[in-house]
């Protein structure tokens, strides 16, 4: 695989909703707290840096009367606590970090997330949470119409299902941009 290179400075890692709603779940191919430490790892070097860490959230509550013939929570499922839309505390959030707060699958709708991006010159966005084929795909569709430079990182984000998992980095985001590893991307970051 070609080894990549990109300017810190201009860079932002995006990591969708590494949060209590999420993380705890049964998840594939790799674990909540596997991905969770992977993006903290990321985003403390892209940080030192001088790059741009953006953790986004999703408002869970809002997404409960979604009308779909497979939702994503069973209607008669008990409703999720308050702290489900919080950010897990071993992602590393960060006071100088972005937080978005989304309301819909994709991390651009209805968000300031362009708006802080564009202000600080960003021109590649790297990509990492749960769950690859919702939060992640869905922002990634949107970065790549914008014109951004996208890097996908496959073992830092990962799925309910791994054949969806699969699918997404095999065969999506090669097509929109470069899929490493974690440890491809840190030694890119040295």
């Amino acid at each position: 695989m070609t080894p990549i290179s990109f300017d810190p400075k201009t860079t932002a890692l995006v990591l969708i909703d590494l949060q209590h709603s999420n993380v705890g779940r049964p998840l594939a191919p790799y674990s909540g707290p596997q991905v969770v430490e992977r993006c903290a790892a990321l985003a403390a070097k892209l940080r030192q840096l001088g790059g741009t860490i953006v953790y986004v959230r999703v408002n869970v509550h809002e997404l409960l009367h979604v009308p779909a013939d497979a939702p994503l929570r069973a209607p008669d499922a008990p409703l999720p606590p308050p702290s489900a839309s919080e950010l897990v505390a071993e992602a590393g959030c960060q006071p100088s970090d972005v937080l978005v707060t989304k309301r819909q699958w994709g991390a651009f709708y209805g968000t300031d997330l362009e708006q802080q991006l564009r202000r600080r010159g960003i021109r590649t966005v790297m990509l990492g949470g749960i769950a690859t084929n919702f939060g992640v795909e869905s922002t990634a569709r949107t970065a790549f119409d914008q014109g951004y430079e996208l890097v996908f990182v496959e073992d830092a984000m990962t799925s309910m299902a791994e054949d969806a998992h699969r699918f997404v980095t095999q065969h999506i985001f090669p097509r929109m941009g470069r899929v490493r590893s974690t440890a491809d991307v840190l030694a890119a970051l040295e």
